[in-house]
């Protein structure tokens, strides 16, 4: 009866555990004197601060409590008002950018006037503030008397589309344009149209190369939708202005502030991670 020969099972030689108890040492040496120095930082500017002459009247007239409890129910329901705004124009955003994207991709002498007006397009409205337009679109339009009344969210959804369209559209083209000409040409040569090697192969492989950049654009695009209130729409920043006229105090303009920043916070950390992944598997080749 012959004997099963086992292969014995692989273990890390002593060097390999020394090396890998010196990285973890490492780590946690760099951990800990990150966390020092920025406890270190906080407290310096906190002592700098609390100790200038003027911080009396900078606490009473932005960071006083009960100005901030009684201004947050009003701020919060008009956040909802920017969250709706925001899902819808992220929605027109990506579809309007995409279109002009395959616009200004379109190949040959008889699509040149939808490649200028793309490229018009696209020049004008990344030049222009979106500030601007909110004016533009929110006071010029309804001037006209072309269109029944509107309320100020429409317009103000309308402006913030307008806008961020030329800056995703940019995006996309160049992701789009960063997708090796191979793979249009394999595409074609497997029968598929114009239309179908943009849809199927082009635009998706475009689309991973930018998607970092297209959420900084949303990220960019959540504080934006605040912008809306210079029209007259009670958002979170026009909640915060009627609460400041009311109490003649700023404090809820830092409550509003940190509910952005908390609507914001997510994305900005999923970015993060995201970008870091994205290098992190670039990169992977290169290691040795």
């Amino acid at each position: 009866m012959s004997e099963t020969l086992t292969a014995p099972a692989w273990q890390p030689s002593d060097l390999e555990l020394n090396r890998r108890a010196l990285r973890r040492r490492a780590t946690t040496r760099s951990v800990l004197t990150a966390l020092v120095s920025s406890i270190v930082v906080a407290v310096v500017l906190v002592v700098v601060i609390v100790n200038t002459p003027g911080w009396t009247a900078v606490r009473e007239t932005f960071f006083d409590p009960k100005v901030a409890l009684a201004s947050i129910p009003a701020i919060f329901q008009g956040l909802l008002l920017n969250i709706e705004v925001l899902i819808v124009s992220a929605i027109c955003v990506a579809i309007v950018g995409t279109v002009l994207a395959v616009l200004r991709s379109l190949r040959g002498p008889v699509f040149f006037p939808l490649r200028m007006l793309a490229t018009a397009y696209t020049d004008f409205f990344r030049g222009v503030p979106l500030l601007i337009v909110l004016y533009l679109v929110g006071f010029g339009i309804p001037a006209l008397m072309i269109f029944p009344r509107m309320p100020p969210v429409f317009w103000g959804t309308i402006a913030i589309v307008i806008s961020y369209s030329a800056y995703i559209a940019e995006v996309l083209r160049a992701g789009m344009e960063a997708v090796h000409p191979s793979q249009r040409v394999a595409a074609r040569s497997l029968g598929l149209t114009h239309g179908q090697t943009l849809r199927i192969v082009v635009i998706p492989q475009g689309v991973r190369k930018v998607v970092p950049a297209l959420m900084n654009d949303f990220v960019s695009m959540q504080k934006d939708v605040g912008l809306i209130s210079v029209l007259g729409a009670v958002d979170a920043i026009r909640a915060a202005q009627l609460q400041v006229a009311e109490t003649y105090n700023f404090t809820p303009y830092i409550v509003a502030g940190i509910f952005f920043v908390i609507l914001s916070w997510p994305m900005i950390r999923l970015t993060d991670t995201f970008t870091a992944k994205l290098n992190k598997r670039e990169q992977a080749g290169g290691i040795v």
